[in-house]
C-alpha cells in the first residue's frame, strides 16, 4: 500500500492570502501587534510556528509559552471562517482534482491510501479544503500544524494513523509527500518517504529538484505521469 500525503497551501489550492489576513488580525486583536506579518516567509511552515516566529520578532517573551500560542490560533481559526466566507476567491491548482479524482479510482482502490500533511491546523486545513469546494472527508487520514509545531514531526504521525487505520504496516518508501517547498521536501526524510515536488509556490523546479525531491513537476497538471511518480 501507498500512503500518499498532500501539502494544502500551495500544493492544492491558493486562497488569496485569507490565512495571512487572519494571523494578522489574530495577533493584532490578542496581542496588539501583528509583528513583520506582511512579508514574514509562511510557507513550508505549521500555523504554530508562524505565530511563535511573529511573536518573537515582534519583541514579546512569551513567544514561546504554549498558551499564549493556542490562545493567538484558536482566534486565528475564528477569522479564518470568515475570510473564507468573503469575497476572497480560493484557487485549486491545476491538476489537482483530476489527480485526486485518479487516485479514488477502481484500479488504485485498495493500493492507495491519500492523506494530508500540512502546516495548518486542523480545523484550519478542513476550512480551507472547503472553500475550494473539496471535501475534507475524502483525505482517509492527516497530520496537521495542531499536532506538532514542527514539519518534520508530522510525516511519522500520518503514518501511525494510517496504519492505525488500515491495521497494515507501512514502509517508509511506500509515503509520498507531495509538496511545493524545500520543506516538504525535507520533512520526508526521517522516515525514509519519497516526495512530489511541485513548482505551484515560491519555488521553481530547480529549487525542488536541488532540495533532493524524488520527482519534480512543474505542475500536478499530467495525471499520468504524476500517478507514474506515485505507484513507482
Amino acid at each position: 500500500m501507498r500512503l500518499v500525503l498532500f501539502d494544502i497551501d500551495g500544493t492544492i489550492l491558493l486562497t488569496d492570502g485569507a490565512g495571512r489576513r487572519a494571523i494578522g488580525r489574530a495577533l493584532f486583536d490578542l496581542m496588539g501587534t501583528t509583528g513583520p506579518v506582511g512579508d514574514h516567509r509562511f510557507d513550508g511552515k505549521t500555523d504554530p510556528q508562524i505565530v511563535r516566529e511573529l511573536l518573537a520578532l515582534a519583541g514579546h517573551a512569551d513567544a514561546e509559552i504554549p498558551e499564549r500560542v493556542r490562545a493567538v490560533c484558536d482566534r486565528y481559526l475564528e477569522l479564518l471562517e470568515g475570510e473564507l466566507a468573503g469575497p476572497t476567491q480560493t484557487r485549486v491548482m491545476a491538476g489537482v482534482r483530476e489527480l485526486l479524482a485518479a487516485l479514488v479510482a477502481p484500479e488504485a482502490n485498495g493500493a492507495v491510501l491519500v492523506g494530508l500533511l500540512t502546516g495548518n491546523l486542523e480545523r484550519g486545513a478542513a476550512l480551507k479544503l472547503q472553500s475550494a469546494g473539496i471535501d475534507p472527508s475524502r483525505f482517509a487520514v492527516g497530520a496537521y500544524g495542531s499536532d506538532a509545531p514542527d514539519r518534520p514531526e508530522l510525516p511519522a504521525i500520518a503514518r501511525r494513523r494510517a496504519e492505525s487505520l488500515t491495521g497494515r504496516a507501512i514502509a517508509g518508501g511506500n509515503v509520498i509527500v507531495i509538496g511545493d517547498t524545500p520543506d516538504d521536501v525535507a520533512c520526508a526524510r526521517p522516515i525514509g518517504a519519497r516526495t512530489v515536488a511541485v513548482a505551484t509556490g515560491r519555488y521553481d523546479v530547480s529549487a525542488l529538484a536541488a532540495a533532493g525531491a524524488t520527482h519534480v513537476f512543474a505542475d500536478l497538471s499530467d495525471t499520468a505521469a504524476v500517478m507514474d511518480a506515485l505507484l513507482a
